[in-house]
């Protein structure tokens, strides 16, 4: 069936300028046009469904890059959720990604979970058992023995067992491949320092695209990202600057230089520090404890808003990305991010961009989904008021629409033609 949406402006996810007065045409399950007034004669059939969306915006689904679909986000530990069973996990992971497409997020990145939880969520969903967002995943992140997410099963070391594990992953039906380059926040690991040697960063990205894979790195120290750029990976997740087992960060221009002029893409998962300052001025009484994490993470998202927005002065691209599931960071957190990339410096529509097309393209789906370009997946969002002005609007989903499916509206105004 031939569906019409007529918003007051179409956003088509390219970075152009909006189509006002706009038309969108949708037909098995795909865009089929993009006008401005009215359709043209002849290419609607009589009966097409007419959605009609006054003083609202269109515009492709979101896309979030950066997501653990096994883990809750709601302050449980990494440690506390991998203990549950795996059944548990797909479970929760189920859960989590219905709650990413309630929010328009119909395309999400799955960066670590345990086993092949995750791949097997994937696969359910693209059977149609469950409703949740298109998913990519990398199964089990590959780590140092007793590194970041260890518990998640994918510790590897060596270069010839790290192109092992690469084609291991491959093997059980990973989209792409994630690597952690330091520590993190998993307990008694180094995010001050590389967790790979140089060659063994090299060993990876080489093995991946031997294999036709992506390849991203988590990042949360300088030379480990300069690691990274130099083995010519395809992507780097938070590029952060911890310089000390205190979690003291410096800011490297040299390195930042050097990531800007390799053409790399960052995500910014700024979301992390945001959900955890909103949480925690929250709650009314708070322990000193409470007092003093509160603290700890101000200064610490101070910091990184301050290096994205001298990162992206440098020339560095960013895409959006949550982290959802990490800490507090909630599955439907993707416009909070982009609100927040943007009081890092980033124009409205370029944050709009970092989290449709050009996240598309950089996570290798440009080809399906991301814009709104004849031809592919009919992933379509509509919300109220102008993203362009103010991405709060974001947060005001009146449709979304999934393969050209609605999955969920907000009373539109409805016409048969």
């Amino acid at each position: 069936m031939t569906t019409l949406i007529k918003a007051d402006r179409l956003i088509d996810g390219t970075g152009a300028a909006p189509v006002r007065d706009a038309v969108l045409v949708v037909d098995a399950g795909k865009i089929v046009s993009v006008h401005q007034g009215q359709a043209p004669e002849g290419l609607v059939p009589p009966g097409a469904e007419v959605l009609d969306f006054p003083g609202c915006t269109v515009m492709p689904g979101l896309i979030d890059t950066h997501v653990h679909l096994n883990l809750p986000g709601d302050g449980t530990s990494l440690e506390d959720a991998v203990r549950e069973p795996e059944g548990v996990l797909v479970a929760t992971s189920v859960m989590t990604a219905q709650r990413a497409l309630a929010a328009g997020i119909t395309t999400v990145r799955d960066v670590g979970a345990v086993g092949s939880t995750a791949i097997h969520v994937r696969r359910a969903l693209q059977l149609g058992y469950g409703l949740g967002p298109r998913v990519l995943a990398c199964g089990q992140p590959i780590t140092i023995t007793g590194g970041h997410t260890w518990y998640m099963g994918g510790e590897a070391d060596g270069e010839d067992g790290l192109r092992h594990k690469v084609r291991h992953m491959v093997k059980l039906g990973a989209d792409f491949i994630k690597v952690m380059g330091s520590g993190g926040g998993t307990l008694n690991t180094i995010s001050y320092k590389p967790s790979y040697r140089r060659e063994e960063m090299i060993a990876l990205a080489d093995e991946a695209h031997r294999l036709d894979r992506k390849i991203t790195v988590h990042c949360l120290c300088a030379e480990s990202t300069d690691y990274a750029v130099e083995a010519g990976v395809d992507q780097i997740e938070h590029a952060g600057f911890i310089a000390d087992a205190q979690g003291n960060q410096r800011y490297d221009a040299a390195v930042v230089d050097r990531l800007a002029k390799s053409g790399i893409p960052v995500t910014s998962t700024l979301a992390v520090g945001g959900a955890v300052l909103r949480t925690m001025r929250a709650i009314a009484q708070r322990t000193a404890a409470e007092e003093a994490l509160l603290t700890r993470w101000i200064k610490m998202f101070d910091e990184n808003l301050l290096h994205f927005r001298k990162m992206r002065e440098a020339g560095v691209r960013f895409v959006a990305g949550t982290d959802a599931g990490w800490r507090f960071t909630p599955f439907d957190g993707l416009p909070f991010e982009m609100q927040l990339m943007h009081d890092g410096g980033m124009p409205n529509d370029e944050a709009i961009t970092a989290g449709t097309g050009y996240a598309a393209e950089v996570i290798g789906i440009a080809d399906k989904v991301g814009t709104l370009k004849p031809g592919l997946a009919a992933d379509v969002i509509v919300v109220g008021g102008d993203p362009t002005a103010d991405l709060k609007a974001l947060d005001d989903l009146r449709l979304v629409m999934q393969n050209g499916v609605v999955r969920s509206r907000a009373a539109p105004t409805q016409a048969a033609r």
